[in-house]
């Protein structure tokens, strides 16, 4: 009789550390997602970190391309019209050497 009881009294113990396995077993699983979702999260926000700040360096690079674009083109017309000048004013000279005779 005491034996039988023992038997079942282990049983009932072995369902309990079960139980507690499959819960521990539970709890671990739910800490693994957690901790992956987490790091999927700090991923996601680092890449668009990285994709923000590739942007801005994009646009800043792009604004310096233009402006050095727009220095070279006033540039260029500032000689342009020097040239022009100084072409008219030989133009102006021949004629007026033609004219006088």
């Amino acid at each position: 009789m005491e034996l039988v009881k023992q038997i079942k009294q282990s049983e009932e113990q072995a369902k309990e550390l079960i139980e507690q396995a499959k819960a521990e077993a539970a709890e671990i699983a739910e800490k693994g997602r957690k901790n992956r979702r987490q790091a999927w999260d700090e991923v996601q926000q680092q890449r668009n970190q990285a994709i923000d700040a590739a942007a801005e360096k994009g646009r800043q690079e792009g604004e310096e391309e233009a402006e050095k674009i727009r220095r070279q083109a006033e540039q260029q017309r500032q000689e342009l019209r020097e040239k022009a000048q100084n072409n008219m004013d030989k133009a102006v000279n021949k004629v007026l050497e033609y004219l006088k005779g």
